[in-house]
């Protein structure tokens, strides 16, 4: 059986690239957009940046406020006070991953009482929250060249085992 919900053919990836800036700081750069991560001072970074987990939230944050918006649009209906707040926790034990999530949407003021469980609704599929849910293959793989090419032998997870 072919599973449908498989990554798309490589003309439709999208891609980001990440570089090392200082200390703990990268900075990632997607479609001619930069934004930077760093660690907290009681971390050892400079704080100069989120962290890549609070991005990770604020990914998740964002994309319910962007499906919360464009129901409102839909329903002819203001945009104006809505807010998103995230909040998260890390995991108690390894490997070290965020252990729980919870994201509150603020509707705006004048949102019918009839229109409360549709924005729910929608803003609790959004990509972001439907990828957690359904999570898609991931692996990470080392280049082996100074080309950038891959060796056969990369394998998802794990180094090549030439040298």
């Amino acid at each position: 059986m072919t599973d449908t919900t498989a990554a798309r053919p490589s003309e439709d990836l999208q891609r980001l690239d990440v570089t090392h800036v200082e200390g703990d700081v990268y900075a990632v750069d997607v479609r001619g957009h930069r934004l930077r991560v760093d660690q907290p001072l009681g971390a050892g970074g400079t704080d100069t940046a989120p962290t890549p987990t609070e991005l990770f939230a604020a990914s998740l944050a964002t994309c319910v406020a962007f499906y919360a918006g464009r129901y409102l649009l839909r329903h002819g209906l203001p945009r104006a006070g809505l807010g998103v707040r995230a909040e998260f926790a890390m995991a108690a034990g390894p490997p070290a991953r965020v252990g729980a999530v919870r994201v509150v949407v603020t509707p705006p003021p004048e949102l019918p009482e009839e229109r409360r469980a549709g924005l729910l609704a929608v803003a609790s599929h959004c990509t972001v929250h439907n990828t957690l849910r359904q999570p898609p293959e991931t692996t990470v793989e080392l280049e082996h060249s100074a080309h950038g090419r891959r060796t056969d032998e990369s394998a998802p997870g794990r180094a090549p085992t030439r040298p």
